[in-house]
């Protein structure tokens, strides 16, 4: 009986268990309302909010077991452009009334335990509208469990599949069941997205643990009541949410936010009669992308005829932007794009064939077809070049970007592959290069689409790369291996292992070259797959057998994989046991570097790397300058997510001194992505090869020794072999490689054929008919167009519109340019061959007037982006400048005189303009005009207050008073910072800044002058100082020019007369001091160093000057130079300007209505006396005047004096360099005196011992090794000595007014040539004075041979270089 009970009890517990699966009933037609919106901007209320609404009643029933119907009744969408919560949504009745047909239409869906299966419908239904219906069935998506009240799982919806979390209540007293439904929308698989620019971007997941840019996330509530065969659903509510912000901010992020309402209002008998036209299957829930990334968010384009839309747009360009760009020309270029994204092959190919002869429309359509990265484009861009319509260059700029913006897919692929393989292709190495590059970034980025890709796509490059290791094709294989690498599909890694020594039988036969390329074609391996990797460039780092290049480039990419703390400390211990110097040099450099880094994605390898650190020895690093290293650095703000990091590897050989490889690496972090934005990569595997045939190569020479070996052997560089590359150079950007060329012995003929080719016939042809079209008069006008960035991410919603966030930007650069030269005496008709001759005899007048312009415009948007609708919050910057000028020129070439002047252009209201704003926007297709635009900022109150103002209207001007020119800048600003303390409030509006600049209310400036003469026969007449008598300065002209001379003598007029004065009784205790001192030295330069310092003091013996025309004299005395010393040359002719001509004069001055105001530089050269002599002076009557003075007395003494004031009389300083003998010792004396010394110097040098006398200098001296006496030397003068006991030491003294320091027998790097009676041997030919005397300046301009100089150069190298190397060789000995 008990057991018959209890079989009761759970029978009657099982028939009362409810079943948790929607119904709609058999014959019954479910009426719900329905209600989903969707909004964007900041979270905050108060301020401009965009978006769209559509409501309707969603009419439901079922059609046959696990099929149903959709009917949407009454649908009405709404847009909305306000300010929320205030503004209401405004009906798009014209919108609805297009859509109403599509929107009435019944579709059909599976629908079985609560999931929606395939979803069908007419073909009529746009891809749009039936997103629309999703959103709604995206609603009944549930799967509830009988047996679980939480619980999570994986859940297929509009999004993709996303981890979903259920909570099931159920209210025993209003017998309702509750269900909570909440997804996480970044952890999604199969995630539905689609982007643009950001294919070669990498995901930096350790970036986003504290903090994701972009997140979403969506909850939905549901309200059921049990029925007998299940649960009916009454009411449903969805709150989806999307937040971006670029920085880690609370209050800043943008959000986007979808909610959805259904509520259950009857249930009807009334069938729903499906429509009369074919249904198809149209997918699953999964929200179906249409046309959105053909239109860009910033303009909604109603395109009805692509060909005659563009020639509009194109003629626009050309008639608005002829002269001058216009502001909006960027918005035109945009929408020119706009329109060829949506033209067909055959549109382009006509709009091509109408505009190609007309120079500016052709570089527009050449310019813009490459960013339209559509198919039709693409094979425009290779069917114009096959046809032969394109040139070289235009082709190469077209492809180039072509390829790696052009949308990815198979079809694009397809073309890139036929394209890479044509014959015409094929036959231009250069260009097959670029192709193949592209062609393997395609690949990429299709990949990283679509992770399932299949390795097909790249059987034309295994292939190739087989082919040409059958037949030990170099050059092909290295480009097959950076086609692989920039594919960087795991797929490859098999291929490019056969090339890897120690793991393919080719890679016997292959130079160093071919092994370090396969290397680096593991890198983007690397980044998707680095456990698979990891074990390849381990073993062959490991390997000590391998080339010590190949080994070091197997690190780069070990350490690229991130390896482990166990995997570094390994590294670690073999580096311990390197024995070749570079290897070890080069990983201990880098695992060091890496252990200062702060980026995310590199904590966990900076971590392990300060393991390894500890482990190696200290030994490693004292490594030389020259050995191979690597260096890393980083930088990585969190608050901001973005960092920036820069790497860079220098891979010595031991054998030579020329590197074999330098590599430069730029990246970068932003929002949560990382890309190595720039590398650069120089390769001299074939010049080593050439150098280790040459001495340079002996192991045994020092580096002094090999430095000369290698310049020798540069230049022989014609003897080196013509069938190998010497070097080779390559390009990176944002990972892929977009360039290379190798550099042979062909390659360096061919660039110095084309850079002498000034001595050709052709150059000679072309110099005339440019000469011949600059006198008939040139006009050229040039316009480029840009789109600087397109980043762009769309993902769906809830609703059934997606959310699309992006950044765009576009700039427009112009210039129309106008040049006439006319010929004194006129030149031939008929120019004969010795132009240049020719030319050289004439006075040539050129007169050139250009206007350049740009025009930027950027755009940042968060909103709805459809083919019918655009609701969007946005920020958009504008730039415009313009900068006329014109330009008169004078060259009188017999004379040595050219002339310049700067003449006044016509300006522009404005020369330049920015502006900044936010604004919410929301348009529809169906009624455009009706656009809704209002800035995020609202009005504010009149009671408002904030710490800076809410509007902001400025004007700031200002003039030049003797230029007479105005300049003013006009600031307007609108914010919403009266709401609240957030920064964000004070971003959000309009703000603009304008600059005008004009003339002035004075007399107006007529011009700026140039001019140079050079080497004139007397002092040219402008070089006079200039006055007119007629027209007196005024009061402020001469307060400027009373300022300009402030600023010359800085305050020399009110230097104390006492620091002038000078103790000559201290000064003679000082010189006893010092020949006691001198008494005591040694031969021994160490033990005179020691000898002479005792407890930190010291003592020195006197300086001993050479005789003029002698190294060593028996007596010696100071009166030896004393006829040409500069004072005395000063006593005879104060200034040269009265008795020699200039060697060369150049004038600067504006010229006024009025008068002129200006400056000249004169300089003079006194052969006899070796003197030199610039003379800086005003044009006006004014007697202020800079002199510098140069004498080179003899081979032992230079001085040189600079003087300032009225005739350079007020102020000196004076600096002697001398030659001689200190304590028998080659040494070199500076001395430098002065008068009256600036009020900014002396005030600086008196804080300066001020601080000294606060700070521990003679304890931090001492510690250095620096000995300091206090002493009373001559006032307003300091004298340096620098002295050498041997040819790897030195002594150097420094003796200023109160104190004398010194540092003895400091150590040199490398032995200095100089022998012990202080001769120079490489400088015993020279004779500088003999120089000066035969120099002619205009000579040396007129017959200047770039080849002769660089050979003398070289010669003089060579030359000190032997005397280095002998110094050494005897300082060893």
């Amino acid at each position: 009986m008990r057991v018959l009970v209890f079989a009761l009890t759970v029978a009657l517990a099982a028939s009362q268990q409810i079943n948790l699966v929607p119904e709609f009933a058999a014959g019954k037609t479910y009426v719900y309302k329905y209600e989903g919106q969707i909004l964007g901007g900041l979270p905050q209320e108060g301020l401009g909010k965009a978006g769209m609404k559509v409501s309707c009643k969603a009419l439901i029933r079922a059609e046959a077991q696990n099929t149903y119907l959709l009917k949407l009744a009454d649908p009405k969408i709404y847009e909305y452009a306000g300010i929320w919560p205030k503004d209401q949504f405004a009906p798009a009745s014209k919108l609805t009334a297009a859509l109403n047909a599509q929107l009435a239409t019944p579709i059909r869906f599976e629908y079985a335990n609560g999931a929606v299966g395939k979803v069908f419908a007419p073909a009529r239904v746009s891809a749009t509208v039936l997103n629309l219906h999703r959103g709604i069935l995206n609603i009944l998506q549930l799967n509830l469990k009988n047996t679980q009240n939480v619980y999570e799982m994986h859940e297929a919806g509009a999004h993709g599949v996303c981890k979903t979390h259920y909570m099931i209540t159920e209210d025993a007293k209003s017998h309702q069941i509750t269900v909570l439904k909440s997804k996480d929308l970044t952890n999604c698989h199969e995630r539905v997205i689609k982007d643009a620019g950001l294919a070669h971007a990498e995901k930096c997941a350790e970036c986003q643990q504290r903090f994701q840019s972009l997140t979403g996330t969506v909850t939905y509530s549901y309200t059921m009541k049990p029925t007998d065969a299940g649960v009916q659903v009454s009411e449903a509510t969805v709150d989806e949410i999307h937040q971006y912000s670029l920085f880690n901010t609370i209050t800043g992020a943008a959000q986007m936010r979808a909610k959805q309402t259904l509520r259950l209002m009857e249930v009807q008998g009334t069938p729903i009669a499906p429509d009369n036209a074919q249904y198809s299957a149209r997918g699953s829930l999964k929200y179906e992308f249409g046309a959105e990334l053909l239109q860009t968010p910033i303009q909604l384009l109603k395109i009805r005829n692509a060909e005659a839309q563009t020639a509009e747009v194109l003629q626009h360009l050309a008639a608005n932007n002829a002269d001058m760009i216009h502001e909006d020309a960027p918005l035109k270029f945009l929408q020119l794009v706009q329109l060829l994204r949506a033209a067909t092959f055959e549109n382009i190919q006509a709009i091509w064939n109408q505009h190609k002869t007309k120079p500016l429309h052709r570089q527009w359509i050449l310019d813009a077809a490459p960013v339209v990265s559509t198919h039709a484009a693409l094979r425009f861009i290779k069917e114009k070049f096959q046809a032969g319509e394109f040139s070289a260059p235009e082709f190469t700029r077209a492809l180039l970007l072509g390829l790696h913006l052009a949308t990815a897919d198979p079809e694009a692929i397809q073309q890139a592959a036929s394209l890479a393989q044509s014959p015409k292709i094929r036959a231009m190495p250069a260009l097959h290069e670029v192709i193949m590059l592209g062609y393997g970034s395609m690949v990429a980025k299709y990949c990283a689409e679509v992770p399932t890709c299949s390795a097909d796509h790249l059987k034309l490059v295994h292939d190739n790369a087989a082919e040409a290791i059958a037949k030990g094709k170099i050059s092909e294989i290295s480009l097959a291996l950076k086609v692989l690498g920039n594919a960087g599909h795991p797929a490859s890694l098999k291929p490019i292992m056969k090339l890897l020594p120690g793991f393919g039988s080719a890679a016997a036969a292959m130079p160093t070259r071919v092994h370090v390329d396969a290397i680096l074609a593991l890198r983007n391996i690397a980044k998707k797959e680095p456990k698979l990797v990891q074990p390849v460039a381990l073993q062959l780092f490991m390997d000590k057998n391998l080339h010590p290049e190949a080994r070091m480039v197997a690190c780069i990419v070990l350490f690229e994989t991130k390896p482990s703390v166990a995997l570094m400390s390994t590294v670690a211990g073999e580096i311990e046991k390197e024995p070749r110097n570079e290897v070890a040099s080069f990983a201990y450099s880098y695992i060091k570097s890496l252990t200062r880094s702060t980026a995310p994605d590199l904590v966990n390898i900076a971590a392990a790397a300060n393991v390894a650190v500890r482990i190696l020895s200290p030994k490693l690093d004292r490594q030389s300058y020259f050995s191979s290293t690597a260096y890393h650095l980083d930088l990585y703000v969190s608050p901001l997510i973005a960092g920036a990091a820069g790497t860079a590897f220098i891979i010595n050989d031991a054998a030579t001194i020329v590197p074999r490889a330098v590599v430069a690496k730029a990246r970068a972090y932003l929002a949560g992505a990382a890309s190595d934005v720039l590398e650069v990569g120089v390769r001299t595997e074939g010049l080593q090869k050439a150098l280790q045939r040459t001495p340079a190569a002996d192991e045994n020479a020092d580096r002094i020794t090999k430095i000369k070996h290698t310049l020798k052997a540069l230049m022989n560089w014609k003897a080196m072999p013509a069938s190998e590359p010497l070097g080779s150079i390559y390009f990176k950007a944002f990972g892929q490689e977009i360039a290379f060329t190798n550099i042979d012995k062909t390659f360096i003929d061919n660039a110095i054929e084309q850079a002498t080719q000034a001595a050709k016939p052709r150059a000679r042809q072309l110099l005339k008919e440019t000469v011949k079209a600059l006198q008939a008069g040139i006009s050229y006008q040039f316009a480029k167009l840009m789109l600087t960035a397109e980043f762009r991410r769309i993902v769906p919603t809830a609703v059934g519109v997606p959310m699309e966030l992006g950044v765009l930007s576009a700039a427009v650069t112009a210039a129309a340019v106008n040049v006439k030269a006319t010929a004194t005496p006129p030149l031939p008709e008929n120019l004969e061959t010795g132009i240049l001759d020719q030319l050289r005899k004439t006075d040539i007048d050129l007169q050139a007037e250009a206007r350049p312009s740009a025009a930027i415009q950027s755009f940042s948007w968060i909103g709805v982006n459809i083919v019918l609708i655009q609701a969007s919050v946005m920020a958009r910057g504008k730039i415009h400048t313009v900068a006329p000028f014109k330009v008169a020129a004078r060259a009188d070439f017999p004379r040595g005189n050219i002339k310049v002047q700067i003449l006044p252009a016509e300006a522009p209201d404005h020369v330049a303009a920015v502006s900044f704003e936010t604004v919410a926007v929301a348009r529809n297709m169906e009624d455009h005009p009706a656009e809704r635009v209002i800035s995020l900022a609202p009005a504010a109150p009149s009671s408002a207050q904030s710490f800076i103002p809410a509007s902001i209207q400025k004007s700031l001007c200002g003039k030049v008073p003797y230029f007479q020119v105005k300049g003013c800048i006009e600031v307007a600003s609108h914010n919403a910072g009266f709401m609240g303390y957030n920064p964000i409030y004070y971003v959000v509006g309009q703000h603009s800044a304008r600059i005008s600049v004009g003339r002035g209310d004075g007399p107006a400036l007529e011009r700026v002058e140039f001019e140079v003469h050079i080497a004139p026969e007397k002092a040219p007449e402008k070089s006079v100082r200039e006055t007119n008598p007629a027209s007196g300065e005024t009061q402020e002209e001469n307060i400027i020019l009373l300022k300009l001379r402030e600023y010359l003598e800085a305050g020399l007029k009110k230097s104390s007369s006492s620091s002038s004065s000078s103790n000559s009784t201290s000064s003679s205790r000082s010189s006893s001091r010092s020949s006691s001192g001198s008494s005591r030295s040694s031969s021994s330069s160490q033990s005179s160093s020691s000898a002479r310092m005792s407890r930190g003091h010291f003592t020195h013996g006197p300086f001993e000057k050479f005789h003029k025309n002698q190294y060593l004299a028996t007596e010696i005395t100071s009166k030896a130079s004393s006829s040409s010393s500069i004072e005395a040359l000063q006593r005879q002719a104060k200034l040269l300007e009265d008795s020699i001509a200039p060697a060369f004069v150049i004038i600067a001055r504006a010229v006024r209505s009025d008068r002129k105001l200006g400056y000249q530089l004169a300089a003079y050269l006194d052969k006899p006396n070796s003197r030199a002599q610039l003379v800086l002076s005003s044009t006006s009557n004014d007697q202020w005047k800079l002199c510098a003075d140069g004498v080179l007395s003899s081979k032992h003494k230079a001085s040189a004096r600079v003087g300032w004031g009225s005739e350079c009389q007020d102020s000196s300083a004076t600096v002697k360099a001398e030659t001689g003998l200190h304590e028998s010792n080659p040494a070199a004396r500076f001395k430098l005196d002065w008068d009256k010394a600036p009020r900014l110097v002396t005030t600086a040098a008196m804080n300066a011992m001020r601080a000294c006398e606060y700070l521990p200098m003679q304890t931090a001296a001492r510690l250095a090794g620096i000995a300091v006496n206090r002493a009373e030397n001559k006032a307003n003068s300091v004298v340096i000595i620098i002295a050498l006991p041997t040819k790897r030491s030195a002594d150097v003294i420094v003796k200023a007014p109160r104190m004398t320091a010194a540092k003895l027998a400091m150590p040199l790097p490398f032995a200095l040539p100089v022998e012990k009676d202080g001769s120079i041997p490489v400088l015993q030919d020279l004779d500088i004075q003999d120089a000066i005397e035969k120099l002619d300046i205009r000579a040396v301009i007129q017959n200047f041979d770039a080849d002769a100089a660089v050979e003398r150069a070289i010669d003089a190298v060579t030359k000190v270089l032997n005397e280095f190397e002998k110094a050494q060789n005897e300082q060893e000995i």
